[in-house]
């Protein structure tokens, strides 16, 4: 992991904990193993480094998203790529999902904007792999069907109460029953 991976990883982490506003520079420069002010090396200030971990885990979901949804031969196998996807990352990323629920008011309008803009493209990747299974759906019912599912599956913060692999199966098997049924 190189550092700048290293001090979005500890960011995240502080800011789930104490909020953005409750970690000081200096105490996440500490934690990272620097000086705060050698933060200043890989990001602008504290509201650069929110602005990197939420638009860069936005554009992961969704170019990871698009891939798996690539790979697959249709649309029954595409969900089943995009559920795993998402599990996967909201069991391996709580710190994430806490952070952008807590303190999304703390970035700037311009990656909140970009933030956004990359989930709506996001959420159109699963509506389209929904509505080839269930045609019968209207788009905005099928929008509305996954950000129902993306709030199931991004409840792990608070509902992770068993072991991983319990968790993985049980959000599996919830998020395709809301799904599909």
């Amino acid at each position: 992991m190189n550092r700048r991976d290293q001090i979005l990883d500890t960011a995240a982490e502080l800011f789930a904990r104490h909020g953005f506003h409750g970690v000081p520079i200096a105490d996440l420069g500490a934690a990272c193993g620097v000086t705060g002010p050698a933060l200043y090396k890989h990001f602008r200030g504290k509201q650069a480094i929110l602005s990197a971990m939420l638009v860069g885990i936005s554009e992961e979901l969704l170019t990871e998203g698009r891939r798996r949804v690539r790979q697959t031969a249709d649309d029954s196998e595409a969900l089943e790529a995009l559920i795993d996807w998402h599990v996967s990352f909201a069991l391996e990323h709580k710190a994430l999902i806490v952070v952008q629920d807590r303190d999304w008011a703390a970035l700037p309008v311009e990656a909140r904007e970009k933030v956004r803009e990359t989930q709506r493209r996001y959420v159109e990747v699963w509506v389209k792999v929904l509505r080839g299974i269930r045609p019968e759906l209207k788009p905005k019912a099928a929008r509305a069907m996954v950000h129902a599912a993306f709030g199931l599956l991004n409840s792990t913060p608070h509902s992770a109460l068993v072991p991983a692999d319990e968790m993985r199966e049980l959000l599996s098997t919830m998020a395709r029953a809301a799904l599909v049924g």
